[in-house]
């Protein structure tokens, strides 16, 4: 990615890296509690509510290009359950690990002899800008990777019965009695050779029957 707009150190997702230094193997840990950005996680599915504690475990470790970040992200999350509809909360753990890159030096850490136009080659690069860098994009990916794309409350939930709504783990003998109206046709039809049957052992002719012996007196 290009270079951001000058970061401010007073985001609480804005790490300062100048106390590691650029000695390679130099190593940093760092522990932080955060307030969750707007929309963390899956829109409309299950994230992190905007404002709720995140716990942040980094290590930092200065290799020759730039600042290898490797940590742990430990949050609530909040969703609906996509079987009974039915509000959930889920104990998020989001491991990363993401290469923050010296501007001033190639793949192989030497310093560039002079700026060069690599837009293309830098799209998917993070990048540290004045001995900060902003963690919150890494963040953003590792909890999106760590979520449910469909959460339940349970492996087991039964959901929501498919006829009239109601939610199955709190009845678990609820059923309809179904019937097919295929078979609802052949009953009718049936019901009303049975009527012919009873009209003909009372010796009582069908209508039709006694209007045509009437024509034909």
């Amino acid at each position: 990615m290009a270079l951001n707009a000058r970061l401010d150190h007073r985001n609480p997702l804005v790490f300062d890296t100048h106390e590691l230094g650029r000695r390679p193997g130099a190593l940093q840990r760092l522990s932080r509690e955060i307030d969750a950005p707007k929309d963390l996680g899956i829109q409309g599915v299950i994230g992190v509510p905007e404002g709720a504690p995140v716990e942040l475990g980094l290590r930092l470790e200065s290799v020759m290009e730039g600042v290898l970040v490797t940590g742990t992200a430990r949050a609530l999350a909040k969703g609906e359950c996509v079987r009974c509809l039915e509000p959930l909360e889920l104990e998020l753990v989001a491991d990363f690990q993401e290469m923050f890159s010296y501007p001033d030096a190639d793949d192989r850490g030497r310093p560039k002899a002079e700026p060069a136009d690599d837009a293309e080659e830098d799209e998917d690069r993070l990048f540290i800008e004045d001995g900060l860098f902003d963690l919150e994009p890494v963040l953003r990916d590792a909890v999106v990777l760590a979520l449910p794309m469909q959460p339940v409350c349970r492996d087991d939930c039964p959901g929501l019965c498919s006829q009239c709504g109601a939610r199955l783990a709190d009845d678990p003998d609820h059923h309809h009695d179904a019937v097919d109206i295929r078979w609802a046709a052949l009953q009718g039809l049936a019901g009303s050779l049975e009527d012919g049957e009873k009209d003909e052992m009372s010796g009582e002719a069908p209508r039709s029957a006694r209007a045509n012996e009437k024509q034909e007196k």
